[in-house]
């Protein structure tokens, strides 16, 4: 997402918060550095004047229990919105969230509840607009330094499924120059999903 951002030309500025550097340059870009970001308190002043939120933390649920996974996915990200809803009142909020994510909050898979339950809180705050991206299978950035080690078994399969599956299967380029477009030009879903993506993404190649 961070790459895309800063080679698009519709993106002006870019404000990273993260515990640790990133160890990128670039004329864009500024970081704020935070080890505890469940406490915004101290960085409030930096995050004034944006107009859009890509929220892309998230973690796995395995080997978590539901309370490890509900302060990761639900209590740090409502911390983070609320603020930026209370500094930026007009920003659009853009949530990867994940396909099969359960906004009955009822249902009997667990990371799929805390999904569909940070979602449907989401929406109850007041920004100008929140969407809700749910990637299934994405296929990642060639020479990415920091692809996941279990995608160097099954990248074989994306061509093919991207074939038999388009709804299910998009790029991680896709999935960030969609929600680049989505911020700049909204979408008549709340809810964007794979095959959105990648057509949202040709938005930019063709502007």
């Amino acid at each position: 997402m961070l790459n895309e951002c800063l080679q698009d030309n519709r993106v002006e500025s870019v404000i990273t918060l993260n515990r640790k550097s990133l160890g990128i340059t670039h004329p864009k870009l500024k970081e704020v550095v935070l080890q505890d970001l469940y406490d915004l308190s101290s960085v409030e002043k930096y995050l004034v004047g944006y107009t859009t939120c890509f929220y892309c933390l998230g973690a796995t649920s395995v080997g978590k229990t539901e309370d490890e996974y509900f302060r990761i996915t639900n209590v740090l990200t409502m911390i983070v919105a609320t603020t930026l809803c209370k500094v930026n009142p007009n920003m659009v909020f853009c949530y990867i969230s994940a396909a099969g994510a359960d906004n009955s909050e009822h249902g009997k898979v667990m990371w799929a509840r805390v999904k569909g339950k940070t979602e449907n809180e989401l929406k109850e705050l007041p920004f100008n607009h929140v969407y809700a991206f749910r990637p299934f299978m994405l296929t990642p950035n060639t020479g990415s330094a920091k692809t996941h080690g279990f995608y160097k078994y099954i990248s074989w399969f994306f061509p093919l499924g991207q074939l038999l599956f388009p709804n299910r299967f998009c790029t991680l380029k896709e999935l960030g120059l969609s929600m680049i477009t989505v911020g700049f030009q909204g979408y008549s879903k709340t809810i964007v999903r794979p095959k959105d993506m990648v057509q949202l993404a040709k938005v930019q190649s063709s502007s």
